[in-house]
């Protein structure tokens, strides 16, 4: 059984551990107290009973018994605490690896919606050659209403083979639109880097992913070594992924310090600090609402440590901690199990970060891959004005 560390977002990397997953004994538990004899198990084999006798069309009985795990763990009422079926797990680990075979966007579970929000496109990819756009709400799956359904399921039936197809129903403004394609294999490029024109190196991660911190790494090494006068860090729209990636990143920007701490329902405290090694640089943040979990982590640590300037708009505001309890069977449950705070001692759950500098973008987007042609970028712009003042 292995036990497996996130920060959730769009998901994460993994380090595992052996652990030992306690099981609650269904049969010794009494439901009933006029009937000490009918337990959990009794009570669960009756219903299925009843359903599989009486239910109008056939029962799947296998679907029922799943059904069953995941509400168990949708009862606590937290919407990053789910059961994955052993093809959803394997589904989510792909995703983590940064390869999988599916449409190609980045999304968010947005609770006034009640649905999931596309955050980001991948260039390139089926979802984009489609027509879906960043913004849009994700209804259904396959006819399947996706409306109050968790992330985990709702990406893992958007997953497939590559060259099956899947029909993706979205909300966008007041119209319901329909996109049918195939899925295909997505290599996801985390880390892109350029030097602008004004001398400024610019580096944006999309996810932390296992490997995002070696593209990152090389992106970084190539632009520092251009003297450039400033960088520019964009996490916006990137939902988080990998505690680990988000903290080597941040070791490489922060110098000496906590980077972030987290605590469990025991009170025990877990800190992750940083060395001596910084960024001798200006540096510029952009975050925005999409900015999550493992992005504000790193967004966290920067500005905690007087170490950069975080410009753009509200951080999303997930502060909490998921591992992954692996079942024989190759199924799992992800449970939220810890809260982080920054080094300035806040958790930001349902808070979310405030900026250094706030700065919208044209319209009142919340995206820059809303941004028509020829409208100015204003939260990069302003990135940018911040660093040349700071390089004088």
């Amino acid at each position: 059984m292995q036990r497996k560390t996130f920060f959730m977002g769009i998901a994460t990397g993994i380090v595992a551990s052996a652990v030992a997953l306690g099981t609650m004994n269904m049969a010794s538990v009494v439901i009933n107290a006029k009937d000490k004899t009918f337990t959990v198990t009794d009570k669960m084999n009756y219903i299925g009973s009843i359903l599989e006798q009486n239910y109008v069309e056939e029962v799947d009985e296998g679907e029922m018994v799943e059904g069953a795990f995941r509400g168990m763990a949708a009862s606590i009422g937290d919407p990053y605490t789910t059961y994955f079926t052993a093809e959803e797990m394997a589904s989510f680990l792909e995703d983590i690896e940064g390869e999988f075979c599916g449409i190609g966007v980045t999304v968010i579970f947005d609770e006034t919606a009640n649905c999931l929000r596309v955050v980001s496109v991948m260039d390139g990819n089926p979802a984009q050659k489609a027509g879906i756009l960043a913004g849009d709400y994700i209804i259904s799956v396959d006819g399947e209403d996706m409306r109050g359904v968790d992330s985990d399921t709702v990406v893992s039936k958007m997953k497939g083979e590559a060259g099956t197809e899947v029909t993706v129903g979205v909300q966008r403004g007041e119209e319901n639109l329909s996109f049918t394609m195939k899925r295909d294999t997505i290599e996801v490029q985390s880390v892109t880097g350029e030097m602008r024109q004004d001398g400024i190196a610019y580096l944006a991660i999309s996810s932390f992913n296992s490997n995002t911190y070696q593209q990152f790494k090389k992106e970084y090494d190539a632009l520092m070594a251009q003297n450039p006068k400033g960088l520019i860090l964009d996490l916006r729209d990137n939902t988080g992924g990998v505690l680990e990636v988000a903290n080597e990143i941040a070791d490489t920007l922060v110098g000496e310090g906590t980077i972030v701490y987290t605590i469990d329902k025991e009170g025990n405290r877990q800190d992750y600090t940083s060395d001596a090694n910084k960024i001798e640089i200006p540096l510029c943040v952009l975050v925005n609402g999409q900015s999550a979990s493992a992005s504000e982590v790193l967004s966290g640590a920067v500005q905690g440590n007087d170490c950069g300037t975080l410009v753009g708009t509200q951080t999303f505001g997930k502060g909490l901690v998921q591992q992954t309890f692996g079942l024989p069977d190759g199924s799992a449950l992800k449970v939220t199990v810890q809260k982080y705070y920054t080094p300035d001692d806040v958790c930001i759950q349902g808070v979310g970060l405030t900026p250094d500098v706030v700065v919208e973008l044209p319209g009142g987007l919340i995206s820059p891959q809303l941004l028509a042609e020829g409208q100015t970028d204003t939260q990069l712009e302003k990135a940018a004005e911040v660093i040349l003042e700071q390089a004088k």
